[in-house]
């Protein structure tokens, strides 16, 4: 269920511009994001779950933190990254 190193590298050289480049706003959200999908998932088969749902809000509220963060400082990077996640339909 966890993400593997060699998909985290994957995840911050699509988005972060490097592997190494971990520090990155967007690639910080991409792996959010994925993460997300990976414990939405997870509920979908466990709805009594309450504990993991709860550590499900805290990654959704940190990437809308993170999220605002990119808008204030660089709109035209956050319109491309959510184009590119697919969020905010």
């Amino acid at each position: 269920m966890s993400l593997t190193t060699e998909k985290k590298a994957g995840i911050f050289a699509n988005f972060g511009g490097k592997e190494t480049n971990t520090g990155s706003i967007e690639g910080q959200i991409a792996l959010l994001t994925e993460r997300i999908s990976q414990i939405s998932a997870h509920l979908q088969q466990n709805k009594k779950d309450f504990s993991t749902h709860r550590g499900l809000m805290q990654l959704v509220g940190k990437r809308r933190r993170l999220l605002n963060y990119l808008q204030k400082h660089n709109l035209q990077g956050y319109r491309e990254l959510i184009e590119k996640l697919g969020l905010r339909k």
